[in-house]
């Protein structure tokens, strides 16, 4: 038997590479797994900063959401280190998800742990450096206007009431209604009720711990630091919580005084406070010594843990000691937890990588998600299995920072094709 001409066969060979090469370019769509196959390991994420959109990126890329956003991680613990809100454009959509993971995600034997930043602090107390025109956007409903409106006249009546002490004042308030209306744009009363104490993420963010302990590794914001090598997790965790409690406390007596309005912020709520001090020892207002022990106690905030530099919602040492000095100190503050690794946020990486420190004890994992505000920055996932491998996960690629005995660090390859939208 003869085969067909070599020209035939010729012709035949180069369909079948085109066709193959057609195949190759195709993308790769992962198929979906039941929750039975999924790993049980951990993987946490970095600061957002109301960068919805990569946050989903992210979490879709780890096959821990679909679609639709709801929770497809199965037995997976999904950590978030703080920082959801503020700077970027979408903050509530980002709240709003993670509260709803957190529902969904024990159905399938999963566990979302959301942990407390030093931004979900401040916008509790109040500190809004960095809360945004458009992040106050959008808190706004077909009402604002008219609450905008009705809150300046508020703050006129209580101006009134108080020239004695707005003469104490080292810097004046607001005085016409434009400069009050440019700080306190449309959307700006609703934020402040939505991060009180009764608000609807006001309540959740009061609900979450600085720090969480998993698989024997220790998960914060922005770090341990040797100031708090004698405390114990627990009662790290309860005295942030305590602080806040006493924050609530404090302005809930100022506001029953008439001494403030709802929606002062952290910084006009300080002056007044010291204003009013100095109005009653000058005799120019009534008080009691109860009620001034109160304000003076309120005035030393800043020596809380939840707001010293070297707290565990503020503390950077982890990305500017020296490797010499790091690792002394890393493996006392390891011992004093009986942790294995610690991982953090806080502190964006001027590379876009997550960052491994002192013989891999300590991962920096705030990438910079929001590259708007942080050129450079991407979004990343570091993922933790059971038997003690880490990896940084992008977008595009998966480093490998740590594996178990025997295997090789370091390695890199392409990150599998993203789940389809």
């Amino acid at each position: 038997m003869f085969g067909p001409p070599a020209r035939v066969r010729s012709r035949h060979a180069f369909v079948f590479i085109i066709l193959l090469l057609a195949l190759l370019a195709l993308p790769r769509i992962r198929p979906a797994r039941a929750a039975s196959d999924l790993p049980e390991g951990v993987v946490a994420i970095g600061d957002v900063h109301g960068d919805f959109d990569d946050f989903v990126s992210i979490l879709q890329h780890e096959r821990l959401i679909d679609a639709a956003h709801h929770w497809t991680g199965g037995k997976t613990t999904l950590v978030q280190v703080g920082d959801l809100l503020d700077r970027g454009p979408k903050p509530r959509e980002v709240l709003d998800l993670l509260m709803a993971l957190e529902k969904e995600a024990p159905k399938a034997g999963g566990r979302v742990v959301s942990l407390m930043g030093n931004h979900e602090a401040m916008n509790i107390m109040g500190d809004l450096r960095y809360v945004t025109p458009a992040n106050y956007a959008s808190f706004t409903d077909s009402d604002s206007e008219k609450r905008q409106k009705a809150a300046f006249q508020e703050y006129v009546k209580w101006r009134n009431k108080h020239s004695q002490l707005l003469a104490e004042l080292p810097q004046p308030m607001e005085l016409t209604e434009a400069e009050w209306m440019a700080r306190h744009p449309a959307g700006f009363v609703e934020h402040r009720e939505a991060f009180s104490a009764n608000g609807v993420y006001g309540k959740w963010l009061r609900e979450h711990s600085a720090i969480a302990k998993i698989e024997g590794v220790a998960f914060l914001h922005g770090g341990l630091s040797p100031a708090l090598e004698s405390k114990k997790l627990d009662a790290i965790n309860s005295q942030i919580h305590d602080e806040i409690k006493q924050f609530d406390a404090d302005k809930q007596y100022m506001l029953e005084e008439k001494l403030i309005l709802p929606f002062f912020n952290l910084q006009e709520i300080t002056a007044v406070v010291q204003a009013e001090i100095i109005a009653e020892r000058k005799g120019r207002v009534n008080g009691d010594n109860k009620g001034q022990e109160k304000l003076l106690k309120f005035l030393k905030f800043p020596e809380w843990l939840s707001v010293r530099v070297d707290g565990p919602l503020w503390f950077r040492g982890y990305d500017q000691w020296t490797e010499e000095e790091g690792i002394a100190q890393v493996d006392k503050l390891l011992k004093a937890y009986q942790a294995t690794h610690i991982v953090v946020g806080h502190t964006v990486q001027k590379s876009g990588r997550i960052r491994p420190r002192f013989d891999n004890k300590v991962f920096l994992i705030d990438t910079g998600m929001l590259s708007s505000y942080y050129p450079g920055g991407r979004p990343s996932a570091l993922a933790m299995l059971d038997n003690g491998r880490f990896t940084a996960e992008y977008m595009d690629q998966q480093v490998v920072l740590l594996a178990p005995t025997g295997q090789q660090n370091g390695g890199v390859r392409d990150a599998p094709a993203p789940v389809p939208q």
